[in-house]
């Protein structure tokens, strides 16, 4: 997440390169490589701050922007594009998405650990697993986003109540290792039962039930380990835990904790459960905020904003009632960033 609104800043190029590129006002970059420098001129610029340039240039040094202006010096060695007629725009950042990962449902195929025989067992537990190390760069996500303008994503896994650490993303490269702009960034927790009819845990209470238990080992770990590490040969052996190794340093990381809270009542009980496991939770999902606007405020929270609105069955029954209260959600959804705005609720927006 915090790479993520640092990149806003740094890419800037992508979407008005793809437009120049396709007017033909470009010639091919010199042989040896694509050029260090890249200097955008004559072209509208609509920065991240400040006023509109109507005219300017903007200079790409090593990927990242070294000036923008209408006089900066451009490097001789710098390819020069001319913007004429044409709008420079900064990235849009997507902060969830499945963009990279291939087919949409494979992670929601994968399991997320062994089938658990007893609550000692770890299900669907599986915090080690890295969106970083799962990036394919022929998923035709990629190049759909980026056409819509997407430069950034925050990658986010699937599969499990701990399902793994999500990656912050640029939607170019050759390779994987080129897309990767933080490979740890942040640790998605899900709340959806995985358990089956003989497993565990196999309803809601469970599941939060559950993640306080993994979240209290952590803790004890990450107090324990220093403790035997400063003398080894006075204290017992702690037992290896991978889940707990992994959250813990997550944790020291300072990773930000992505917690599930779309309705109003989901996003109260978020935030009662990152206050009794002192966490300072992002909150995604988030359509009902315009409903607890206040209490979003009062708790300084962040929301990611799922901007797939809810809308009624497409192969639904069209005689079916519909309830008040679905279509109280259904008309006033689309108004929540508009109201985390005006109280100044910190959010971003996401195609969950």
């Amino acid at each position: 997440m915090r790479a993520a609104v640092a990149a806003l800043a740094l890419t800037c190029c992508a979407i008005a390169m793809a437009a120049i590129e396709s007017t033909g006002a470009v010639a091919a970059p010199p042989e040896g490589g694509p050029p260090r420098y890249y200097a955008i001129t004559n072209a509208r610029i609509v920065p991240v701050s400040g006023a509109v340039i109507e005219s300017g240039t903007v200079v790409v040094a090593r990927g990242l922007i070294q000036s923008v202006g209408t006089s900066v010096t451009i490097p001789p060695e710098a390819w020069v594009i001319d913007g004429k007629g044409l709008t420079v725009y900064p990235g849009l950042i997507d902060a969830g998405t499945s963009v990279g990962l291939g087919d949409a449902d494979a992670g929601a195929k994968k399991p997320g650990g062994p089938l658990p025989t007893s609550p000692e067992d770890r299900p669907g537990t599986t915090p080690w697993r890295a969106t970083a190390d799962e990036l394919k760069t022929d998923d035709k996500k990629i190049e759909t986003w980026r056409s819509a303008g997407f430069t950034t994503t925050l990658v986010l896994p699937d599969g499990g109540i701990f399902p793994g650490q999500a990656a912050v993303i640029d939607l170019a490269g050759a390779r994987p290792g080129d897309m990767v702009v933080r490979a740890t960034d942040s640790v998605p927790i899900s709340f959806r039962p995985v358990g089956g009819f003989f497993g565990f845990p196999d309803s809601l209470m469970g599941t939060i039930g559950y993640v306080r238990q993994v979240l209290d080992d952590t803790n004890w770990y990450a107090q324990a380990e220093p403790i035997y590490e400063a003398a080894p040969t006075k204290n017992e052996r702690i037992p290896y835990d991978r889940a707990e190794v992994t959250l813990a340093d997550a944790k020291q990381k300072k990773e930000v904790v992505l917690l599930p809270a779309n309705n109003s009542i989901q996003i109260l009980r978020a935030l009662r459960l990152a206050d009794e496991w002192k966490l300072a939770p992002v909150l995604y999902g988030g359509q009902q905020g315009y409903d607890v606007v206040d209490a979003l405020k009062n708790k300084n929270a962040a929301v990611i904003v799922n901007l797939k609105w809810p809308e009624r069955a497409k192969d639904g029954d069209p005689d079916a009632e519909q309830t008040l209260r679905e279509l109280r959600f259904r008309d006033k959804a689309p108004g929540t960033p508009a109201a985390l705005a005006k109280a100044n609720v910190k959010f971003s927006s996401a195609i969950l």
